[in-house]
């Protein structure tokens, strides 16, 4: 599946701090096949090709998988040569198909191109797959022959290769004279044929025979090598470049210094003798030794080698984490090559100092030479007279481009922009970038992490735009972008990510790649990412950069990097949102007007300026951006209305104050003309006006009247005469007093408020109240802070205590005046006021127990509990003991809080505080010191992980605090929850890190408790294994099987599941992927939305929940259960994710009129139709009452309920008369679906017998009336479509009669088949495998297998007899000799119909894995045929297996179909059997006769009434060691070999017929009581004899009861144990059978007379069968054709659909059929549908409907086979051209089927209609289909043997054959007689002529 890599690629944020984050928009696709070794990409096309591990995938170019092709495990050995055969080749195993080479071939004129795929299975042999369809095999040889081995057989050593086309000069003819090559570069391997040189070449195109495709040819080149040992290279790339090949490999220098080196070498591509090679050692400076991957690319428009290289582990060819990037230009690397050519053409090899430069590799014969000079320019590819192969001893060397400290395994190569980037892959999965210069040095600019752990492979492909890199890891194939230009989103993040692709494109305003720039040449406007001197357009400076909103002028922006507009182009300023203004560019300074005041947007609140940003726009796009600030004067002074003054000239604004005027102003002039300037200038903030300090004290006591003096300065600027008022703020009041100025000498200003005794209530002690100077409307700066603190003794202080422990500044005292002593000022107390406070009091303790130990906080609450902590220490006792007090928690006078101390036994007592020397202050309440005690613990278990809800149980343990009370259960907290009362308390479990019993302690404070027996126990945590269904509808309640292990420990199983809104999918959707963090993990919060359910335990291995409701308006995020602490999400089970679908829909059971109630009639089913009924429910969990009845659900499909309700109408739910109405139920869904009303007529009292038979008579007397009337008139033809007609309309009244019985059936049909239908398809398919198949098809009613025979031949005479029969293989596949061989054997008069079937079958043995060469001879014959019958009838072609080849089609037709069957057809049969079965055995079956009251067949209707009832036995079966009883249902009226039948069908249901016992095996044991066992058998002393009859025993005979027990035992004295039959066919009891003179009957004893001969029984039959068959017994037959329908509709739809593509076999044939028709002249269209018709339905499908035993392992009795021939005939009816008319006389079988064969024959007409109309030209995919089928069955075959038996037919007409084949002359030349007298002489020591 295609997946995003998102969340791995934010994880290397974490891990990878020197990586790039890989790419948010790469995508990749994990394959099976894993290490995948091979990718190519089809750029044309857009596909790609990926290789692996027994796996071939064909990819689109995002990644989705196209076609699927498993290549292995097969069959293999290296030490064998294919074909494999496990009897020749011991040392075989399954061994994995490892992908060696994936190459394209271009297609040639109209031929497509083709895939090359090779292996290492079969000696590396290579196919031809189609580029479009890698499914489809064009080319593959069955047999290869050693000159076809092309890849290394070990995975571990390399293969590469590539495809080169070239002139064919030997075949000049051909193809336009073109070749195509295949050059192989492969390594050495220890095991398999040795001797294949290192380079070879293999022919690709032409490929006429002889020769072969990969063949490696005579004169075809090769690298002959001295010793394949030595030279063993290591392959790394193969790559064409110009008119040359180059091969890239490792291995040691033989020659000098026995190192490992690195080597590229040189072919001419029309070099067939590889005259032409010349290596050359490659040199990596730093010790890089070994390539690893190489890629050919440009340098600055130079071609040039990118080679990756490692260094290699000391003289071993193992490389280390140490490797480089090294790049090579192919001009010096052909220079070095001509040049070593050159020195060893005429030069000897050696330059002109005598040192070699060239010498003769690969230890061959030649050496180099002193040849002409210019012999190098006249032989560039040299010639038979120059010395080959050429090595340079003189290395190319490079500098690394790039060093990195991990193995590098691959690089590819990109040009961009004339820039060079090369990709590197490395064995960490990392992708490393790199920019390669002219000079081949690099820059490294980033890493992505494509797969960690995972080695990238040699393949490294760019797509065809080059905007990704394909990288191919282990098991994974990614999708890379090369750069992530677009995804930056602004000019700073595209400078920063210093990728070569990317740069900023200015007038654009975007990231992109420079072509993709429109003005990318001109200065300026594409900013090229990494050049680290570049930066964006940026505004340096902005002037003015402050100004006020008041004022509008000129703005001027100095830019840099600013880009050159063409002509009339402008740019434009925009100021925040207003309107753009035009911009004046001089040079790299613009000048914009700035906003009008009006058009600024209004200040933002409690603010004096604001920032507008300035965008420098070219059209809509943002060049850049700077800000300019506008300020507000009058905010300045509003936003500080204590001091404006100061505010306003010392804003950081260019403000000025006019004290006059109260303004504050931008402007440098008042209205008053006097005004304070700025700080900035003189004089500054010096000069305000200004109330500076208070004189005296700033504590104001209330209530007592106080004069308050102010000081100010710079007050003479007011000249008026107003007064000055002193203003105080209290709240939300001001108090005004009068001022009285007095002027120092200093110039500052004494202000003398006005006495005033302030009256205000405060809640607290004190309150700092602002104080302020105004001059008539004018308010004066105050400094800041200066405040008034006004302050009131009695605000909160309410007690002696807290009122001495007020500071004494304040001069607080406690008066003990009347009416009552409170805290006042110290001049307010008129007496005098107290020294000493009264004895404490205290209101309340808390708690009011304790434990024996102490150790728990009691806190005390009043008054007068001391000034200070130090004066209650050592002052408190509890109950007399006494408690530490402790200073956190003290309050003054008011709180202690003490730490209790031990008492050592039970106390009660009061609680005392004592304060200096005062009486000590006592509760009321009484303190109890108590002794907790723990008595149980319910549960005692629970899961390691918590979350179990404990409550311990004891007394007195509301002892201390509630939050004193503490629980754990060993370390670990156990938190307490709700109320805690004094007998009991609930808590929590928390997780423990092992599992084992643990103590329960509870601490009270410090005093800890435990019990004897109050031990937890953690438990393993509960394990969920399984959770079936995995779906629910919306409506929820559906329920859930949990199974697993401890799942009894849960207390509290809940099933949750987490919705979300689709409103807020939607809103998530749209959120940008740059959002996303690193946790990806699904977090599960307290905000998110859950709906859960209560879940119940069954068992420790089972629990059930019910699925919660969910409603459709949200989405469903997740599913978990919570089992306590332990959550366990649904999609970590088994891997799949649960599912909600909508609510299934019920429709109204009267849906044209709803409110009018259903008709019913009892007997039958009520059919319900909905909708999706089965996509989220099966039918055991739907309920249905009617009423207050059930309705019993009988079947659920996705679109129908079928229920049986009561017999009786039931009462509605209230017991009221109404109408029931029925409501299904579905989980939590109900629904009603309207009233029902039963037939008043069927309320009635039944029918009299003798109606009954009054009625029947009737109408039998109706029937024959009108088949009386047909017979009259049936020789008329006006009448005859009137009387057809008639038929019908009587056939389709007596369906409906039976109809609701039908549905009935039907319905309990279908619930029987139910279970079947989970296993078919599966393992439950009993599917023969392809040799039995072919045995049964090929050979039918033989009952010795000839396949699993063996040549019975002795020792002595086994080879040579083999020899011989080979010999004759090699004949047969001789086309003259194999139709010769034929023709003769049919012209012989001893030549019987059923040898030519014989013969047919061996022939398809012997040639089974050559099927294409046998379909060419079968096709050759039948043109014969063909011709034949043209001369006489046409028509009758085919009509009859006669010939060979009729025989030979048959089996052909077998063969292709076989995968058919067992994918589309084998299922329905299977199904139709079973049907057939289960029908036919409800029903009681004749065991002598073979009759069935239940069946289609009129001659094997049971046509009597036979008393019989269903009944139950309890089969005893054995279960491993447990034994466990199994219902099976039979009739009292079954012999006792008919219930054994029965028993096994149902234990072993399911089960192949084969691997089950037989009944002849077995006894039947009835097991009454304990010691009752009974063995029953259809014949023993008991059974009934009358006469000469005597009767098979039954269990009614034996009186065994429904509901009995019985068991099979192996009946030991019985020699048949264990007996199959071979084609699964069981016989009745025959008719005649005789025993000590007595007949033989079951359950009607038979009616012919012994003594009448067979022959004439027989002709008895036939005219008994041609009366009229009363009613009653063709209303049998419809109701079983009716339960049946569906199952014959489900096989005759899967045989002739069209929907699917027909099998290719059947295209093919039909297609030689309609040339045949063509090709003779044959226009008539029934001629042909006949040969169709008998080609394929009556030669194939008629054999395997009535006889599913052919390809199914079950079987077919005598009844079940009396049904099936009936079906098979109907098919045989529905393809035959003539029209079905039916009437008196018209066969039982057709009278049933009358109204369907119509419907079938439109069926068979489409299908022939639609195969035809198809395209044809099928040949191509045939050959590849029967190339395929050779290679996978062949070997099941056993051809010996069938040459064998051929060869007795050569042997019994010797004489005849030679003669035939001496008569023909091109025998003659082919002297076919005469290797016929070889075959013969060794088979069989004949005397020939030789």
């Amino acid at each position: 599946m295609l997946a995003s890599s998102i969340s791995s690629s934010l994880l290397l944020l974490l891990l990878l701090p020197l990586s790039h984050p890989a790419d948010a928009s790469m995508k990749w696709v994990k394959l099976e096949g894993s290490p995948l070794s091979h990718l190519l990409q089809d750029q044309r096309a857009g596909r790609l090709y990926v290789g692996g591990v027994d796996h071939l995938y064909q990819l689109t170019s995002d990644l989705e998988v196209m076609s699927h092709v498993k290549t292995g495990p097969h069959l293999d050995s290296p030490d064998c040569l294919p074909p494999i055969v496990a009897q020749d080749c011991p040392s075989a195993t399954p061994t994995h198909n490892h992908n060696k080479l994936l190459l394209m071939e271009a297609g040639q004129g109209a031929e497509p191109g083709s895939l090359i795929v090779c292996g290492s299975l079969f000696q590396g042999i290579c196919e031809k797959r189609s580029l479009s369809n890698i499914s489809q095999l064009i080319n593959r040889t069955a047999n290869p022959v050693d000159t076809q081995y092309v890849a290394a057989n070990d995975p571990r050593v390399s293969t590469v290769a590539v495809v080169i086309t070239t002139q064919n000069k030997q075949e000049g003819g051909a193809a336009g004279g073109e070749l195509r090559l295949l050059l192989v570069g492969r390594g050495y391997t220890s095991r398999g044929p040795g001797d294949i040189p290192p380079i070879t070449t293999r022919r690709l195109y032409p490929v006429t025979p002889p020769r072969r495709a990969f063949s490696q040819e005579e004169d075809l080149g090769k690298l002959v090598v001295g010793s394949y040992s030595e030279y063993n290279n290591h392959f790394v790339k193969a790559v064409v470049h110009g008119d040359h090949v180059y091969f890239l490999f490792s291995r040691r220098d033989m020659w000098h210094k026995k190192e490992y080196r690195t080597y590229a070498s040189r072919l001419c591509t029309s070099d067939r003798s590889f005259y032409s090679y010349v290596e050359v050692p490659l040199l990596c400076r730093g010790g890089y030794n070994l390539a690893q991957g190489a890629w050919l690319g440009d340098v600055s428009g130079k071609p040039a080698l990118f080679v990756v290289m490692a260094a290699g582990q000391a003289s071993t060819p193992v490389a280390t984490g140490r490797s480089a990037l090294c790049v090579y230009g192919m001009e010096d690397l052909d220079a070095m090559m001509r040049r070593a050519q050159e020195v060893c053409y005429t030069e000897g090899g050696r330059d002109s100092n005598g040192q070699e430069e060239a010498y003769i590799e690969y230890a061959v014969s030649s050496k180099c030479l002193k040849l002409p000079k210019d012999s190098l320019s006249e032989y560039p590819c040299g010639g038979e007279h120059t010395p080959n192969p050429i090595a340079s001893a003189v290395p190319l060397g490079a500098p690394p481009t790039v060093n990195l400290s991990t193995q590098l395994t691959s690089v590819t190569a990109a040009t961009e922009a004339e820039l060079t980037i090369a990709f590197l892959g490395d064995r960490d999965g990392r992708l490393h970038k790199v920019l390669v210069h002219s000079d081949w040095s690099g820059d490294l600019y980033g890493s992505v992490l494509v797969d960690r752990g995972g080695a990238i492979n040699a393949d490294l492909l760019l797509d065809e735009s080059q905007r990704h890199v394909y990288v191919l890891t282990d098991n994974r194939v990614s999708k890379v972008p090369v750069s992530s230009c677009e995804r930056q989103t602004d000019c700073h993040s595209c400078l920063s990510i210093r990728d070569p692709y990317c740069g900023w494109c200015v007038l654009e305003g975007r990231c992109s790649r420079k072509y993709e720039c429109e003005r990318h040449l001109l200065a300026n406007h594409w900013l090229w990412s990494f050049e680290q001197t570049n930066q964006c357009v940026t505004v340096q400076s902005l002037q003015p950069a402050n100004q006020s909103r008041e004022e509008q002028t000129q703005v001027t922006m100095s830019v840099i990097k600013l880009p050159v507009l063409r002509g009339e182009e402008s740019l434009s300023c925009v100021f925040g949102d207003l309107p753009p203004q035009p911009a004046v560019v001089m040079g790299t300074n613009l000048t914009c007007q700035s906003p009008a005041p009006e058009l600024l947007p209004p200040m933002p609140s409690g603010s004096d300026h604001m920032i507008l940003p300035v965008s420098l726009m070219f059209g809509h796009v943002t060049v850049t951006m700077g800000n300019m600030t506008f300020y507000d004067c009058g905010a300045v002074s509003r936003l500080n209305q204590s001091s404006q003054c100061l505010a306003c000239v010392s804003s950081f604004w260019r403000c000025n104050w006019c004290p006059l005027d109260q303004l504050c102003t931008h402007n440098h002039s008042c209205p008053n003309n006097n005004h304070i300037l700025n700080h900035k200038d003189s004089p500054g903030p010096s000069s305000c006006p200004l109330v500076f300090s208070l004189r005296g004290s700033a504590l104001v006591p209330m209530g007592l009247s106080t004069t308050i003096v102010l000081e100010g300065r710079n007050l003479d600027v007011y000249q008026d005469e107003a007064q000055y008022v002193c203003v105080v703020e209290i709240e939300e009041m001001q108090f005004n007093l009068t001022a009285a100025v007095m002027n120092t000498e200093d110039n500052t200003h004494i202000f003398t408020c006005s006495p005033h005794q302030f009256q205000y209530r405060l809640s607290q002690l004190q309150y700092s109240a602002a104080i302020y100077l105004r001059r008539g409307p004018r308010r004066i700066d105050a400094s800041p802070g200066l405040r008034l603190h006004l302050y009131d003794c009695s605000a909160g202080q309410s007690d002696c205590s807290q009122c001495r422990a007020v500071p004494e500044e304040y001069s607080c005292v406690w008066c003990p005046g009347s009416p009552a002593p409170r805290c006042v000022y110290s001049q307010s107390c008129s007496s005098l006021p107290t020294d000493t406070c009264p004895s404490p009091q205290i209101t309340q303790v808390r708690p009011l127990s304790g434990p024996l130990e102490g150790g728990v906080l009691v806190t005390i609450t009043g008054s007068n509990l001391g000034t200070r902590y130090q004066d209650v220490v050592g002052g408190v006792q509890v109950a007399d003991v006494p408690c530490v007090a402790q200073p956190e928690g003290y309050q003054i006078s008011t709180r202690v809080v003490c730490e209790l101390q031990s008492s050592g036994k039970n106390r009660v007592g009061p609680v005392k505080v004592t304060v200096g020397t005062t009486p000590p202050g006592q509760s009321t309440q009484m303190f109890i010191y108590q002794d907790p005690q723990l008595t149980s613990l319910v549960p005692d278990k629970g899961p390691v992980s918590g979350g179990t809800k404990l409550t311990i149980k004891g007394r007195q343990l509301l002892t201390g605090q509630r939050s004193d009370l503490t629980a754990f259960l060993g370390l670990q907290p156990c938190y307490i929850l709700n109320e805690v009362t004094d007998s009991q308390f609930v808590c929590k479990t928390s997780s423990s890190n092992r599992t084992g019993p643990v103590p329960v302690q509870v601490f009270f404070g410090k005093a800890e408790r435990t019990g004897p027996d109050l031990t937890f126990h953690y438990l393993a945590d509960p394990v969920i294994t399984k959770a079936t269904p995995a779906e629910s509808f919306y409506a929820g309640g559906r329920i859930i099987k949990v199974t697993g292990r401890n799942l009894d420990v849960v207390q509290e199983p809940v099933i949750s599941v987490w919705v979300e809104p689709l409103e807020g999918q939607r809103v998530k959707r749209r959120r940008r992927l740059a959002l996303l963090t690193a946790r990806q993990q699904l977090v599960f919060n307290g905000t998110m939305t859950t709906v859960s359910e209560r879940c119940s335990v069954l068992s420790s291995s089972e629990i059930t929940c019910r699925t919660p409701a969910v409603t459709p308006e949200v989405r469903v995020k997740g599913v978990w259960f919570q089992l306590d602490n332990v959550r366990v999400h649904y999609d970590s089970i088994e891997g799949k994710s649960f599912t909600y679908y909508p609510n299934p829909q019920l429709f109204p059971l009267n849906r044209d009129a709803p409110d009018a109630p259903y008709r019913f009639k009892p007997g039958g089913v009520i059919a319900v139709e909905g909708q999706d009924l089965t996509r989220a429910m099966s039918k055991d969990e739907v309920h249905a009452r009617l009423g207050e009845q059930d309705c019993e659900v009988k079947t659920l499909d996705r679109t129908h309920l079928y229920c049986e309700p009561p017999e009786v109408q039931p009462l509605s739910v209230d017991g009221s008369s109404e109408l029931p109405s029925l409501k299904v139920f579905m989980g939590n869904l109900q629904v009603d679906l309207g009233l029902v009303q039963y037939d008043s007529d069927s309320l009635l009292s039944p029918i009299p017998l003798a109606v009954q038979i009054s009625l029947g008579a009737g109408a039998a007397v109706i029937i024959l009336s009108v088949l009386v009337v047909i017979l009259m008139y049936r020789r008329k033809s006006k009448q005859a479509l009137r009387d057809y007609k008639k038929v019908l309309l009587q056939l389709e009244t007596l369906e409906i009669n039976v109809g609701d019985q039908c549905r009935k059936e039907f319905t309990d049909l279908m619930t029987e088949m139910m279970d079947l239908s989970s296993d078919v398809g599966g393992p439950g398919l009993p599917l023969l495998d392809y040799k039995t198949y072919a045995e049964r098809i090929f050979f039918p009613g033989q009952q010795t297998a000839l396949l699993n025979r063996q040549l019975d031949l002795p020792e002595s005479r086994r080879p040579t007899v083999e020899q011989g029969l080979q010999q004759l293989n090699n004949l047969l596949n001789n086309r003259l000799f194999l139709t010769r061989f034929i023709h003769t054997l049919e012209a012989q008069q001893g030549f019987s119909q059923r040898d030519r079937g014989y013969v047919a079958s061996l022939l398809t043995i012997a040639l089974h894995d050559k099927l294409e060469y046998f379909t060419e001879v079968m096709k050759t014959l039948l043109q014969d045929l063909v011709q034949q019958y043209v001369a006489k009838n046409p028509k009758l072609m085919l009509r009859r297996t006669e010939t060979v080849v009729e025989k030979m089609l048959t089996n052909w037709m077998s063969i292709c179909l076989y995968s058919f069957l067992k994918e589309v057809a084998g299922e329905p049969l299977y199904m139709l059997y079973r049907a057939i079965k289960y029908q036919v055995d409800k029903g009681p079956v004749d065991a002598v006769t073979g009759k069935a009251k239940r069946t289609l067949n009129d001659s094997h209707l049971l046509r009597e009434d036979i008393d019989y009832s269903a009944m139950t036995l309890n089969v005893l079966v054995k279960n491993g060691v447990e034994v466990q009883p199994c219902p099976v249902k039979v009739l009292d009226t079954d012999t006792i070999t008919q219930v054994k039948d029965k028993i096994l069908d149902q234990v072993y249901k399911g089960a192949p017929f084969s691997q089950r016992p037989a009944a002849d095996s077995l006894d039947l044991e009835w097991r009454s009581g304990q010691a009752g066992h009974l063995t029953l058998s259809d014949d023993d002393v008991t059974a009934v004899v009358h006469g000469r009859w005597k009767r098979l025993n039954t269990l009614q005979h034996y009186k065994v009861p429904d509901g009995a027990t019985v068991a099979l035992i192996p009946r030991f004295h019985s020699s048949g144990v264990n007996q199959v039959f071979q084609t699964g066919e069981k016989t009745p009891m025959l008719e005649g059978e005789e025993e000590e003179g007595l007949r033989l009957w079951h359950l009607v004893k038979s009616s012919e007379d012994p003594e009448i001969p067979k022959h004439r029984k027989s002709s008895m039959r036939e005219r008994e069968r041609a009366k009229a068959i009363p009613e009653i017994y063709l209303t049998r037959l419809l109701s079983m054709k009716g339960t049946l329908q569906k199952f014959v509709d489900d096989v005759f739809v899967a045989i002739l659909s069209t929907k699917r593509p027909p099998p290719i076999a059947v295209r093919f044939f039909f297609d030689f059929l309609d040339d045949m028709a063509e090709k003779h002249g044959i226009d008539d269209p029934e001629t042909v549908h006949i040969w169709k018709t008998n080609s394929l339905p009556l030669r194939f499908w008629v054999n395997i409907l009535k006889n599913p035993q052919f390809v199914l392992d079950v079987q077919v009795t005598d009844s079940i086979d009396a049904v099936l021939s009936v079906i098979a005939q109907t098919f045989i009816d529905s393809c035959t051209t003539s029209e079905h008319k039916v009437g008196r006389d018209s066969p039982v079988n057709k009278l049933l089927y009358a109204r369907e064969i119509p419907r079938y024959k439109q069926l068979v007409e489409r299908y022939y209609s639609d195969i035809h109309s198809a395209a044809s030209g099928c040949y191509q995919e045939m050959n590849s289909t029967l190339t395929e089928l050779s290679g996978s069955f062949a070997s099941e075959m056993n051809s010996l043997v069938a040459l064998h038996e051929l060869y007795k037919y050569i042997n019994k007409y010797y004489d005849q054959v030679i003669m035939s084949l001496d008569e023909d002359t091109s025998g003659q030349k082919m002297q076919l007689a005469y290797r016929l007298q070889q075959v013969a002489a060794l088979v069989e020591n004949k005397v020939t002529d030789l």
